[in-house]
């Protein structure tokens, strides 16, 4: 559990780091708003993941595999990626030197992302199924750390000490979660059931192309394995539905990232200071958020997943509108608390709630696969959508791009309701349990 904790918070640290600090960061520097949009879309990795999960699922790394195991040489690799690029963000001049910040955000975030995977794997198979939920609360508890060192402590030291200095102490936190990496044992994996569906691949491929080359069969009969079967056996479960759990997954997000793309830009150009953001937003509200999460857990426990994924789009979309009234204000922190607290309220018990929901989704056969998928999808459509609130916000204003992303959220509720009246609730709630 204490692994897992710091495991955690690696996983945590990097994301704001390339999305709503460095927005503020750029937007402090002069970039403009539309420039800042679309840096966002580094962040397309967090949703384009389900594309390499197989292969950190299968694939060894040479020298490392051998010596550290499949899961941890993976999120070795995965960490040492995020630290450099931290390290060499924080030498970068964003007026001088643009592009190379670009690149150095997208090598954090394609890493970042790679490590989300391996982390999950590890996490599944390192503890037996009544050790779960205990394992992903750890999990939850030490993102929050990282996203609160990652706002509220990176806005505090750049506020003294300059974002340069901000962004190599944040590498520097990173390596927490190598030291953790290193420290922790590998796993015993369980893939007889998988072998089992490859084996089964391999002589069907076998039957019908005896001239194909040996080593070429084994790679197809592998990603009908590892890829292939995990994407067809949630559609064969689910059938037509399936397309419509995957739009509804797909527009849960959409409001919520849509406005945080441009929150940063917001505050700034609200008038609120670095110390304001940091301690209010991204060190008050992460608690306010871990509270929230806390109290989705409870709710989930209490009433079925769909209905409080109601009860949470219902949420987003109201504090979207308490934006729209905030950016009609004086910049006083009072008044940013209170926004604050109603919208990380609402995000800490969307997300509990959505990850139990995704949970109850998943075929344990294909845990690790599938998962990544659901997340994708989860935030590939919101990422690429949320490139172009720069564009929208410089064109509509703040009141309007508010109650714009507020909009946004409308079909996810409608589509909550719809998936509420097809799912055996009954069902969700003991896969989720």
């Amino acid at each position: 559990m204490l692994a897992m904790l710091f495991l955690g918070f690696a996983a945590g640290l990097p994301l704001y780091l390339v999305f709503f600090t460095l927005s503020y960061w750029l937007s402090k520097e002069g970039i403009d708003l539309s420039t800042i949009g679309k840096v966002s879309w580094v962040t397309l990795f967090y949703g384009l993941k389900f594309i390499w999960a197989p292969l950190v699922d299968r694939l060894p790394v040479p020298f490392f595999t051998s010596r550290l195991g499949q899961r941890r040489s993976w999120i070795l690799i995965a960490q040492s990626g995020i630290v450099a690029g931290l390290f060499l963000l924080g030498s970068a001049n964003p007026q001088e030197n643009f592009n190379l910040i670009v690149l150095f955000a997208i090598l954090i975030a394609f890493s970042s992302a790679t490590q989300d995977i391996a982390i999950d794997a590890w996490r599944i198979e390192s503890a037996p199924d009544n050790q779960q939920g205990a394992m992903a609360g750890s999990y939850q508890l030490g993102y929050r750390f990282g996203l609160l060192l990652a706002g509220g402590g990176a806005f505090t030291i750049a506020n003294y000490y300059g974002w340069n200095f901000a962004y190599i102490a944040m590498g520097a936190a990173m390596l927490i979660g190598v030291i953790t990496t290193l420290l922790i044992a590998e796993p015993v994996r369980k893939i007889g059931e998988q072998t089992w569906q490859q084996e089964e691949a391999v002589k069907k491929f076998l039957s019908n192309a005896t001239t194909m080359p040996a080593t070429l069969k084994k790679i197809i009969a592998w990603f009908i394995g590892a890829v292939i079967c995990p994407f067809t056996e949630f559609f064969m479960r689910n059938g037509l539905f399936a397309l419509t759990i995957l739009l509804f997954i797909a527009s849960f997000k959409l409001s919520e990232i849509a406005m945080g793309v441009m929150a940063g830009p917001f505050y700034e150009a609200a008038g609120y200071t670095e110390i304001q953001v940091g301690l209010v937003s991204k060190t008050f509200g992460i608690f306010v958020t871990i509270f929230g999460a806390l109290l989705g857990g409870v709710l989930v426990m209490r009433f079925n997943i769909t209905k409080v994924l109601i009860l949470a789009g219902v949420l987003i979309v109201s504090t979207n509108m308490i934006f729209a009234w905030l950016a009609t204000q004086e910049p006083k922190t009072m008044l940013l608390a209170l926004v604050i607290t109603a919208d990380n309220l609402a995000g800490g018990v969307a997300g509990t709630a959505f990850i139990a929901y995704l949970s109850s989704l998943t075929n344990r056969l294909y845990t690790a696969t599938q998962y990544a998928l659901f997340t994708s999808v989860m935030v590939l459509p919101a990422k690429f959508l949320g490139g172009f609130s720069g564009q929208i916000a410089e064109s509509i204003g703040w009141v309007n791009f508010f109650i714009y992303a507020g909009a946004l959220g409308v079909p996810a509720i409608l589509l909550a309701v719809y998936v509420g009246t097809r799912h055996n609730t009954h069902d969700l709630r003991t896969s989720t349990q």
